[in-house]
Formats: C-alpha cells, structure tokens, sequence
C-alpha cells in the first residue's frame, strides 16, 4: 500500500470544508491513530489503519453538501475503488473499508479489528478536550447554534446532540470516554475528559456570575 499516494488522493476530497471536519482534523487523526498505535502492547497492522485514517472521512464534504446520507458508508465504498486501483489485495481493502465504515460514532456499526478499534478511539479523541471544545463552538459559529441557553439547561434538553452548544458538550462530548475501546485509547481520553470537566465547572459559575 502506497500511503504518501493516498494521503495525496485524500487531501483532494477536502476542498472548501469547514475547520469542524477540514484537512486538520484528518492530520490530528493519524497523529491520534500513530501514537495509539505506538502505545499498544498487540500487533497492528499500520498499512490498514494509516490508510484508513487517511481516508476515512473522504465522504465529508459529499455528506455536508447534502449529496449522501452517511460518510463513512461513502467513504469506504470510495476507499475500495482507490485501494483497487493501487493494487492493494482483496483482503486489505476489506479490512480498510471496515475501519472507516465504523468509525462513525453515530453509527451502528461496531468495529471489529484491533485497527478499526484504533482508527475509532482515534477520531474520538479528537472530539474531547481542548480540540474538541474547539471544534464544538467552531459549528456553532459556522452554524448559527447558541452557545448557552440558561433556560434550558443540559437535563432539560431532550434532543440527541443538545440544543446548545454547552449542551452538546454535555450529550456528547462527556461521553465518549466511555465509548473507547482500547487502553491506549482509554488512557488519552482520561486527561482530555478531566480537561472537559474543568470547563464545564468553569462555565456554568462564569455565566451564573460567580467567578
């Protein structure tokens, strides 16, 4: 597998995204996926999840267009035909589309390999902490969303992904640290989620004029 190629190939699918999905945050994934991977005591194969790290969110900008429904079941279908035209044997690209098409954290698929499990805990750490905040109140902005709403606080809120963007640290970013699946993943997520806490402390007494 020629990974300089497809990082190359990949980068052409990023085009005019916002900074919440952009080329960036493909880059913070495999600087993710390479340290997690550095930091397991099981063998990975590293052309698998570097491949699928770089390609895994090629059906972004397709799926924020409103042109398909699900990125990651785009993507590793795009994935397949990239990878064949490399040459790359059947059963890697099989094991490349599994990691990007259950990456989604949203989604039902589970990954089942020790790279997609990776790839996964990889793309969630760059949802939590400082990166995460970060990304959370940049699609507020590109969005129009409210930032806090003190009538209507986290408990309140019945939707999915929070009404707010304070919510949604709440609905969604509080909780993927219980939603990684290997140590090293575990072990990151930890310090990134004691970040978030320290926020939302912070926060709730600055807007109740307290601090």
């Amino acid at each position: 597998m020629d990974i300089p190629a497809l990082r190359e190939r990949a980068e052409t699918y990023f085009g005019g995204l916002a900074p919440t999905h952009d080329w960036h945050h493909v880059e913070r994934v495999v600087e993710n996926a390479e340290t997690l991977a550095g930091r397991t005591d099981r063998a990975v194969d590293e052309d698998v999840l570097l491949g699928a790290a770089w390609l895994h969110d090629i059906g972004r900008k397709r799926e924020s267009d409103g042109e398909i429904a699900d990125h990651a079941e785009w993507g590793a279908a795009e994935a397949r035909r990239i990878l064949e035209t490399q040459g790359v044997d059947p059963a890697t690209v099989d094991a490349v589309a599994h990691c990007i098409r259950a990456h989604r954290f949203s989604n039902d698929v589970e990954p089942e390999s020790r790279e997609a499990k990776l790839l996964s805990d990889a793309d969630n750490l760059d949802a939590i902490g400082a990166v995460g905040l970060a990304r959370t109140f940049a699609y507020a902005g590109e969005h129009g969303r409210t930032l806090h709403d003190p009538t209507l606080p986290p408990e309140a809120d019945d939707s999915p992904a929070g009404e707010t963007s304070f919510n949604h640290v709440h609905k969604k970013l509080l909780r993927i640290r219980d939603r990684m699946y290997t140590d090293a993943g575990r072990a990151l997520a930890a310090d990134r989620h004691a970040f978030l806490e320290t926020f939302v402390e912070q926060f709730e007494g600055e807007v109740a004029g307290e601090r």
